[in-house]
């Protein structure tokens, strides 16, 4: 069964049920919106602000993209209510919340808000979401208290940054400890600490059935290693360690489907519209690899410049 965009709400729970007639419900049926993702890259084309609204967008299995053009946020439809990663810059809220719509999903059956890393261009929204639907949000290892007190980490390189963007605190539900999973209706949701970015990075891996193909999707988080000026790595040794920690955690995540909190880090719009391929096992590895790399080049200009 094919549908397009425009299709109201309203139709798309009649035809749910008319299939749920023809043959039993599965908590893996999914609605294919091709046209979906020919749409996001036309919407999208020169245009990768934060707020810059895009349409929904199929990913694979129950996982759908509800971002803007430059942010990501999923939202993973589970037995037990859907679950959102991310929600983007604090003005966001509403837009993540229309495509959720969109899709013909009541904004109350969010339940659960997972995090990438704790700053404001993606937990900004959260806590505006997390009042609208009732959410419980899911904190990864290192960020509960950064995102219960809106403030970055001290030890952030870019903490003098982030203090001029502050954060509604967020009430969190509960901490999930590294290689953990939060299980939401079926579906294991494995937190995996990776400090790259962040002291409190986080990336999420989970299985999406689509028919009879099973695949694993990992929300990679970022792997910039962005600073204030003034800043520097090789004054820090324990930043350091960690940024490399976290890119070999990175690198060994169960990965065949790479979404990153920027679209465009992993290539994502031209790959859901058929243009790359979808699946690409060693993406994490390889997305790793190339950070490692620009963090190397990153130290050996600081090694010769001068304090």
């Amino acid at each position: 069964m094919r549908m397009e965009p425009a299709l109201s709400a309203k139709r798309l729970l009649v035809s749910v049920a008319a299939l749920s007639l023809a043959a039993p419900a599965s908590p893996q049926m999914y609605i294919p919106r091709p046209q979906a993702e020919r749409d996001m890259v036309k919407a999208c084309a020169g245009r990768d602000g934060w707020g810059d609204p895009a349409p929904p967008a199929h990913v694979f299995g129950n996982t759908w993209y509800v971002g803007t053009c430059g942010i990501t946020t999923l939202l993973v439809q589970t037995p037990d209510g859907l679950v959102l990663l991310d929600g983007g810059i604090p003005q966001a809220a509403d837009l993540v919340l229309d495509n959720v719509r969109k899709l013909g999903f009541p904004v109350t059956a969010i339940r659960w808000i997972l995090v990438s890393h704790e700053h404001f261009d993606h937990a900004g929204a959260v806590a505006e979401l997390q009042r609208r639907t009732g959410a419980k949000v899911i904190a990864g290892p290192n960020q509960a208290a950064m995102l219960r007190s809106g403030q970055p980490d001290p030890a952030d390189p870019q903490a003098p940054l982030l203090l001029k963007e502050p954060m509604r605190p967020i009430k969190v539900a509960k901490t999930q400890p590294h290689g953990t999973a939060l299980v939401a209706g079926g579906v294991r949701f494995t937190a995996w600490a990776n400090p790259a970015h962040s002291p409190g990075s986080t990336s999420w891996t989970w299985q999406q059935c689509q028919g009879a193909q099973c695949r694993t999707i990992a929300y990679a988080d970022s792997t910039s290693t962005i600073s204030a000026d003034g800043y520097r790595f090789t004054d820090n040794p324990e930043r350091v360690k960690a940024i490399r920690q976290g890119l070999a955690v990175i690198a060994a995540l169960p990965c065949e489907i790479i979404v990153t909190p920027h679209p465009s880090a992993s290539d994502l719009f031209p790959r859901l519209a058929g243009r790359q391929p979808l699946i690409k096992p060693d993406a994490c590895a390889a997305y790793a690899a190339a950070a490692g790399q620009r963090f190397a080049e990153r130290l050996a200009r600081e090694a010769v410049v001068p304090k």
